[in-house]
This record gives structure tokens, C-alpha cells and sequence, in this order.
């Protein structure tokens, strides 16, 4: 039987460990900030754009936490979509 193993994307940040795989609070945080959009947290537990959206009505605090971290990570270490 083959299995596959998913490998997580973390990164560590202020001296703790978030997740950024697509769809992540973190990940969709730094995309927020890549593509230059206000905060409006949100994440996608099934991957970006997949499944359904989790609103801030239904996150927890650290989701919450981790979406801001990773807009902040963006805006410090990131880069910017360049739309010319």
C-alpha cells in the first residue's frame, strides 16, 4: 500500500511556529499582503480557494492570530505583486 505523507510548511516567526500551507490562516495572510489587499481575515481548511471559507465569526483567536502574523510577515519580509 503506498501512502503519502503531506509535509507541513511552517515557518517561524516572533518565537512561534506557524503553519503556512495554502489555505492557512498564516498563508492567507501573507497573500493578503503580497497582493496588496486590506486585512480581512479568513483561511480555507481544504487549501485556497477549496471547500469552504472560514469568516472571522467562526475562527478561533489564534487562527485570528495567525492570519495577522502572517500579513505582518508579508509586510516585513515579503514581497509585492507588481502590477505594472
Amino acid at each position: 500500500m503506498n501512502m503519502i505523507i503531506e509535509e507541513r510548511d511552517t515557518v517561524e516567526y516572533r518565537g512561534e511556529v506557524f503553519d503556512r500551507t495554502h489555505g492557512s490562516p498564516f498563508d492567507r495572510g501573507s497573500a493578503d499582503s503580497h497582493y496588496s489587499r486590506p486585512q480581512d481575515p479568513h483561511w480555507y481548511p481544504e487549501g485556497s480557494y477549496r471547500g469552504d471559507r472560514v469568516e472571522p465569526k467562526d475562527m478561533s483567536i489564534a487562527e485570528m492570530r495567525a492570519y495577522f502574523m502572517g500579513y505582518e510577515f508579508n509586510e516585513q519580509f515579503g514581497d509585492k505583486k507588481n502590477y505594472e
